[in-house]
């Protein structure tokens, strides 16, 4: 059990803590689950970007999925090795994709026929060819958050099937562009079996038809995307999502890469954060507390739900309360209507199920410092992140204010 009144009195609140073994025992029984065929888990480094949990990760044995050039020297910093990362993302300017090519990483993710003619332009320019692989979009509706939906073509993930076979076959006929992969990633937070399964199978047939053409792929991209329980949802077991998947590429020769983030840090992460006090307006109970959506913003934003813990010596009946914080915005809360007993200045409020866009997703709104990140491992809590103080705030405006 984590002490969490411990935790806040030795760092400070609010807080961010990370549970290194529950992460290792996740990534260990994904990894098993695809033990029939060769697979690379590339950990989805936007899940949570902390050095010290990409290195974790590496230290297993992981690669990186990364989405901007910072990412990809992230995972660089933490130890993973180059033939192990993967630069995905919409938008790569020029200069990502020039040193994502130096870089040798082990290909990049294209989702454009656009974007195909900038990194075939710049491997040119630097006289060397560019392994890549090719984003597709298989037009299937992952039954998710429409925000964290990516599968369809109405989103601006990837491309077509058509579009992708032309793509691949420019790729092919480059002097510049080595089509290694083929990448599809309906989305994040699932918990259906059937959209993962016919998405596998579109994009799998799509390689098989590649073939007939005489081209040649080695990897067989499925993004991430597993599910976790929050509350009360029905998740897919890894052995299952796994056999869904392989069963789509009988008669492929292909590596499986998998980009898991959520299902990997999501419950092993805990957002803590003290009471300051109570309010009630006419009869609605507000509990405000020292966190605040810069801290924590997947409730304003997605409406999302969080299991939600009070550390109290209270024993009162729970009743209904608001858990909002200080921020100057409506939007800045965590629950609404959130059953909790009677809080005191100082008692603890802990946000479970905070291990994935949490800290990543923050900001400095209301200049306010992000928090404190700690992880514990073996029983041991250490900081991995020390709370950002009002100097570092301004630290980059300072030498051009005017005096």
């Amino acid at each position: 059990m984590i002490n969490f009144k411990e935790l806040a009195n030795k760092y400070k609140t609010p807080l961010y803590v990370y549970d290194l073994d529950y992460m290792a025992t996740q990534y260990k029984e994904l990894k098993e689950a695809f033990k029939g065929r060769k697979s690379i888990m590339a950990y989805a480094v936007k899940s949570n970007s902390n050095l010290s949990v990409v290195k974790h990760f590496s230290d297993l044995g992981s690669g990186a999925d990364c989405v901007s050039i910072g990412e990809v020297r992230r995972a660089f910093l933490a130890g993973v090795p180059a033939y192990k990362i993967i630069f995905s993302g919409v938008g790569k300017s020029d200069d990502e994709i020039r040193e994502a090519i130096e870089k040798d990483i082990l290909y990049i993710n294209v989702e454009s026929e656009s974007e195909l003619g900038r990194v075939e332009l710049i491997a040119k320019e630097l006289n060397t060819i560019c392994r890549i692989s090719i984003r597709v979009n298989p037009n299937i509706d992952p039954k998710t958050h429409p925000y964290i939906s990516t599968g369809l073509h109405g989103n601006k993930f990837g491309v077509d099937l058509d579009s992708a076979k032309r793509m691949y076959i420019k790729a092919n006929n480059s002097d510049h562009l080595d089509p290694v992969g083929i990448h599809f990633h309906i989305g994040s937070q699932l918990t259906e079996l059937q959209p993962i399964y016919e998405s596998a199978e579109i994009v799998a047939d799509l390689v098989r038809s590649l073939q007939t053409i005489k081209i040649e792929l080695k990897f067989f991209d499925i993004g991430g995307g597993l599910g976790i329980k929050y509350d009360d949802e029905v998740t897919i077991k890894p052995y299952d999502y796994a056999q869904a998947i392989l069963g789509t590429l009988k008669g492929l020769d292909l590596t499986v890469i998998c980009e898991p983030g959520r299902f990997l840090t999501a419950n092993a992460g805990y957002f803590v954060s003290k009471v300051l006090y109570e309010k009630k307006n006419d009869s609605k109970r507000f509990v405000i507390i020292d966190g605040a959506m810069n801290d924590l913003l997947r409730p304003s934003l997605y409406n999302a739900y969080h299991k939600i813990e009070a550390i109290t010596d209270s024993n009162t009946t729970e009743s209904k309360a608001d858990i909002v914080g200080p921020v100057c915005e409506s939007g800045d809360f965590f629950a609404k209507d959130y059953l909790l007993p009677d809080l005191e200045h100082n008692d603890l409020v802990v946000v479970h199920s905070s291990g994935a866009y949490g800290f990543g997703m923050g900001s400095n709104y209301n200049t306010r410092g992000r928090s404190a990140e700690v992880a514990i491992s073996g029983g041991e809590d250490r900081l991995i992140r020390k709370r950002e103080e009002f100097e570092d705030l301004v630290s980059l405006e300072l030498e051009y204010l005017k005096k």
